[in-house]
């Protein structure tokens, strides 16, 4: 399905809200890991391609992106990078009491105010660009360019 033509004023509703989500302070190699790692728990194969490339682009390493689905059983990532990786698995699959305190509060610990609110915009829109991704499948596997 070709999306961005059949829901035009969607797809550029999505695109302002991808660039409101990037604006801040946020790494960018952070707000990349996490758009990868809820691709992968939601998968969507061309999002997962275009995050890693863009992650590769951005200087992050091959290690790091292939350990991110056992990040917790690896030493590459930082208390940081570990939070955030945390709560974008409990934003990204949900139990009915919502994203647990402990998790929570391990990234308030990490991120200041302002940094959290733009963590939670980037996984809230990465989930959405996924869930276009994986019902509609508009866009080809291995066909995007950094």
């Amino acid at each position: 399905m070709d999306f961005d033509a059949l829901a035009p004023a969607f797809s550029r509703a999505m695109n302002r809200l991808d660039a409101a989500a990037a604006d801040g302070d946020l790494e960018r190699s952070l707000r990349e890991l996490v758009r990868i790692h809820a691709s992968q728990l939601n998968g969507c194969a061309y999002c997962i391609d275009m995050h890693a490339k863009d992650a590769r682009a951005a200087g992050e390493t091959e290690q790091r992106i292939y350990a991110l689905p056992a990040w917790r059983e690896t030493p590459y990532f930082t208390e940081r990078e570990r939070a955030a990786l945390a709560l974008t698995e409990a934003v990204t699959v949900p139990t009915r009491a919502g994203v647990p305190d402990d998790v929570y509060a391990d990234a308030a610990k990490h991120f200041a105010e302002g940094e959290l609110a733009q963590l939670i915009s980037v996984i809230v829109t990465i989930n959405a660009w996924n869930r276009i991704g994986v019902a509609a499948r508009p866009w080809e596997p291995g066909s995007y360019q950094p």
